[in-house]
């Protein structure tokens, strides 16, 4: 994640409306206070603990999942101006269009299924599915539209609860899939027992969401793979020790990496269960992973000893992952090569990798500037601002890097 990246009226609803999304009441508790809570709840986890510690996955989940009291579990957005950080649909709808012409054409590879779903993961209040829709909306894919069906999975009934009001709002409640948009169990949690969701033709999304999955921290000390936990020395703080579990040391070496003595890594082992979860929705169709990271031998090289742990909070870095706790966003790069390999063992192939600069001028985002640019409709400052939201978008420097990972599962060999 860099600092510009990157989440009813009371009359009575049609007989065939979901039901409304359940928001717990908001606390009163300042931002300080829900972080001290936090803290001290994670802290009497770690003393709790039979060898007083507990790994930094599990530190990470807390801290992004508490309900309440997690960094994405509050009732504040994050990804706006004014938040923390800044995600490619919050830079411009732009990004959304554009990515719709992309779902026009698998639609079509498909053979124009119907139903169609297009599931999201990390949803936040809409803000990417709202611009896809109004994109298919805006190129006249009625076809498309009639098809889809919606299915945002998030976290944060909050944002849920802004999702379906904006979808309301914009006049695109009906693509919005029937039933309460599903709430995600925090990564790393036991999900609560529902019947498993019945496969799908269709597309899942996932726009910078694999970043925030929980990470272990291992080091490499005296020719030895250490993993790093978290202790309470009258602050958080981190202890090397025996790994909690030799899928750490397997993962590395099905990338073929070899750490170099001092060097921190990052690993994260919740892409299995998100990449079985993904497995179980879509039956055949396609996998968009955008996210920033590498492929393995570039993850973990040289370049990053240190490895790739940050946190971000009012558009700053924040290098220690112990402040704040609550209100720091905390992400590390992603593995690709990880991903790729951990698709396919479920049904998937990779069918391309792209930064998201070369994805988005493939997919038209040069037609649609060309689209707003031509409109009677468009004032000087909205083409302005949407040639500054490309500008972030495309540069290496910023979003332009993000690589963008295409999957295939049940579909015919062929370019894409």
């Amino acid at each position: 994640m860099t600092p510009d990246r990157r989440h009813l009226p009371p009359a009575p609803p049609p007989a065939d409306a979901p039901p409304p999304v359940d928001v717990p009441p908001q606390t009163d508790l300042s931002a300080d206070a829900r972080s001290l809570e936090l803290a001290g709840l994670i802290r009497a986890e770690i003393e709790s603990a039979p060898d007083s510690r507990i790994t930094f996955a599990r530190f990470m989940e807390r801290a992004l999942y508490e309900p309440g009291l997690g960094y994405y579990r509050q009732p504040a957005d994050r990804p706006t101006d004014a938040g923390d950080f800044l995600t490619a649909p919050e830079t411009h709808p732009i990004f959304g269009w554009t990515l719709a012409r992309r779902i026009e054409e698998m639609w079509a590879s498909l053979g124009e299924p119907r139903p169609f779903s297009l599931i999201e993961f990390g949803a936040g209040s809409g803000t990417l599915g709202l611009a896809i829709l109004e994109g298919l909306r805006r190129h006249g894919s009625t076809g498309v539209l009639e098809a889809l069906r919606y299915e945002p999975i998030e976290s944060n009934p909050h944002r849920l609860a802004d999702l379906a009001r904006r979808f309301e709002e914009a006049g695109l409640a009906d693509p919005l899939a029937h039933g309460t948009p599903a709430a995600e169990p925090a990564p790393g949690a036991e999900p609560a027992p529902a019947a498993a969701p019945a496969p799908a033709v269709g597309i899942v999304i996932a726009n910078e969401f694999l970043d925030a999955l929980p990470v272990h921290r291992v080091v490499q000390r005296g020719g030895r793979q250490l993993e790093l936990f978290v202790v309470w020395r009258d602050r958080f703080a981190e202890l090397a020790a025996e790994p909690s579990t030799p899928a750490l040391a397997e993962r590395l070496a099905d990338d073929g990496v070899e750490l170099v003595e001092a060097q921190v890594a990052e690993v994260c082992l919740g892409l299995e269960r998100w990449l079985d979860d993904v497995a179980a929705r879509i039956a055949a169709g396609y996998v968009i992973a955008i996210d920033y990271g590498y492929p393995a031998a570039e993850l973990y090289g040289r370049r990053r000893l240190a490895g790739t742990l940050l946190g971000y909070s009012g558009h700053r870095v924040q290098d220690d992952p112990f402040a704040d706790v609550g209100l720091t966003d905390l992400t590390a790069h992603v593995d690709f090569t990880a991903v790729e390999r951990l698709a396919e063992r479920r049904g998937f192939r990779a069918i391309g990798i792209a930064t998201q600069s070369e994805f988005l001028i493939a997919s038209g985002l040069e037609v649609e500037l060309r689209t707003v640019q031509a409109s009677p409709d468009t004032k000087t400052e909205d083409y302005l601002r949407a040639r500054s939201g490309i500008v972030r978008m495309l540069d290496p420097r910023q979003m332009g890097r993000f690589r963008v990972l295409t999957l295939a599962r049940g579909v015919l060999p062929g370019p894409r």
